[in-house]
């Protein structure tokens, strides 16, 4: 028997989410990204810039053997606790990872370069600039195509910047890079139809009998009291692979019939 595929979680690290100063733009994108390769996110949590809730969501997804991406907090200014909190949720050291190091000075030098002065290896700032290589023992790298500063990985936990710009494509990279072959495009669709004038109570024998003579297939209630176009109704429907989705979706419909509830259009998504 094959191994089940890894469920894929979402940290998103950073004060300035929590008290509004920024919006999350990373929830929505890595929901896009796994999509777009067939592939779903399980579950997202946010953290604020406290080490000691930093460490024990690390902890967490270290634990729970999911693919977990961590977007923020990798940096090296005094709110950047990240790349600490992984090593204490590991019981490891930090140290400086000598592909991370090369990199860093290879922009050091870039930025030089462009600035049109000298390039001072030993000067504070650039001697400073080398802790964002510092990991913790054991970590690989995850190189960053906007401006070359790395991020890194231990087991399936990758850590990203918290800038859009630079997480995205890095996490593109490595589900291309390592997840290709749970890729599943066009292995999962969704079918529901808008019900007006029933309560979910009403419909939850329905939606029980469809998981049972369908166990492959989830069924789904979204029930809104204010839609701009249907008012308030249910969103009700079947989600899973195509095959398995097609005929629970008709059991679904066959009970509604039997209920006598009035339909709305019905609804596909890939």
């Amino acid at each position: 028997m094959s191994a089940p595929s890894p469920s894929f979680g979402l940290v998103i690290v950073g004060d300035e989410i929590l008290s509004g100063k920024r919006a999350d733009k990373h929830l929505p994108k890595v929901i896009e990204l796994l999509n777009a390769r067939g592939l779903q996110l399980a579950w997202a949590e946010y953290v604020g810039d406290s080490p000691e809730r930093i460490t024990a969501t690390l902890q967490r997804s270290f634990a729970s053997g999911d693919v977990v991406f961590s977007c923020g907090g990798i940096g090296a200014t005094p709110d950047d606790h990240t790349r600490q909190c992984a090593g204490r949720a590991l019981g490891v050291a930090l140290e400086l990872h000598p592909q991370a190091e090369a990199l860093i000075r290879e922009r050091m030098q870039d930025t030089a370069r462009e600035q049109g002065v000298p390039y001072e290896p030993d000067r504070p700032d650039n001697i400073h600039r080398l802790n964002m290589g510092v990991f913790p023992k054991g970590a690989s790298i995850i190189r960053n195509p906007y401006n070359k500063i790395p991020g890194f990985t231990v087991g399936s936990v990758h850590f990203v910047p918290g800038f859009p710009v630079m997480a995205w494509p890095m996490i593109e990279n490595v589900l291309d890079a390592h997840y290709s072959h749970l890729f599943t495009r066009d292995a999962y669709l969704e079918k529901s139809v808008i019900v007006f004038g029933s309560m979910e109570a009403t419909l939850t024998p329905l939606m029980e009998q469809v998981e049972r003579e369908h166990p492959q297939v989830k069924v789904f209630s979204l029930p809104s009291v204010d839609h701009p176009t249907w008012g308030r109704h249910i969103d009700l429907g079947v989600k899973g692979a195509p095959a398995d989705v097609d005929p629970a979706y008709r059991t679904l419909l066959d009970g509604l019939a039997r209920l006598q509830v009035k339909l709305g259009p019905e609804l596909v998504r890939p």
